[in-house]
């Protein structure tokens, strides 16, 4: 599998082209993470072709735009202000690194050759307003309302002894998050189809009920139905149910959900640069001073309204 995922995300050097062998595989892929009846579909493979070329190029060029891994040890935090934003002591970096699971799983498995990993650190960044102090002139200012910006969540994903398996690995997980987008777009459609047909099913039985036995509901009554009421709710459901896709045509809606997301990779999946200012208490400034460097984060954010900071790091051994 690592063989594969290591020559699906690089061109041939010859044409800057994918190998054809991996391109299939990658469709095959998008189908098996998502619905695999989606193979039914006539002409699925060649549907299917443009939107993953596109969502594996969007792939490679966000993940080989990631900056330089940085240093994560104790020894760096005092000069890096982005490690001191990230973690708010030496201590609180050293508590991660000697909790993290992961990280003591690989190292177990490296044995006696651990020699340092990369990896990828994603974090939440939360910001809270309060009310603090603040020197004006020879004036201290109180009540005055700020933002603390803090890093919470801290985890280390695609560990691994070098850069290059990180980044492809990365590239492999990016490619997976679509298929679990589209996935979500295609559950969602089963589940509120799967809603409308039941309440088909008992309007149908009810309606059946008053057309066969003559029997009905007591007009005046509040809440009750006659059989025009039970053949207008009927309708609007079946109209509800067409603007969905109609049973015979629901795995090429499948099919297209999948090729809408592949196909718009960046609508679904995407890293923004984002500028921050904070001083060594955690404070939001707006202006940069020599306590509180500007700094650049990559913040990673998808469409079901994810947003993830996001950094490659190097662990020293």
């Amino acid at each position: 599998m690592l063989r594969f995922v290591y020559s699906i995300f690089r061109k041939d050097g010859k044409d800057g082209k994918y190998p054809e062998s991996l391109v299939k595989k990658a469709i095959e892929r998008a189908v098996d993470g998502t619905d695999p009846w989606i193979r039914a579909v006539s002409g699925y493979k060649k549907k299917l072709r443009p939107a993953v070329l596109h969502a594996i190029d969007h792939v490679v060029a966000m993940v080989d735009a990631s900056a330089k891994p940085l240093l994560l040890d104790h020894e760096s935090y005092d000069t890096n202000p982005v490690l001191r934003n990230f973690f708010i002591s030496k201590a609180d970096l050293a508590r991660f690194l000697e909790r993290d699971k992961d990280l003591a799983e690989f190292k177990g498995k490296q044995g006696r050759g651990w020699q340092g990993a990369t990896a990828l650190l994603l974090m939440r960044k939360a910001e809270r307003g309060i009310l603090g102090a603040v020197l004006s002139g020879e004036v201290v200012m109180r009540d005055v309302q700020q933002t603390t910006v803090s890093f919470e969540g801290h985890r280390l994903l695609d560990l691994s002894t070098t850069e290059e398996d990180t980044l492809y690995q990365l590239k492999k997980r990016a490619f997976d998050h679509l298929l679990g987008i589209a996935l979500g777009r295609i559950t969602d459609i089963k589940t509120r189809r799967g809603k409308l047909e039941k309440h088909r099913v008992l309007l149908q039985s009810k309606l059946d009920l008053l057309q066969r036995e003559g029997w009905g509901f007591d007009d005046g009554a509040e809440g009750k139905m006659s059989v025009a009421g039970v053949e207008k709710m009927l309708g609007e459901i079946d109209a509800r149910l067409l603007e969905i896709g109609k049973d015979d045509k629901m795995l090429d809606v499948y099919l297209g959900v999948v090729t809408d997301v592949l196909g718009h990779a960046e609508e679904h999946l995407w890293v923004k640069k984002e500028k921050l200012i904070i001083d060594r208490m955690g404070i939001k400034r707006k202006e940069p001073a020599n306590d509180a460097p500007e700094v650049t984060l990559d913040v990673m954010g998808d469409a079901a309204g994810r947003n993830l900071v996001a950094s490659l790091v190097f662990i020293p051994a």
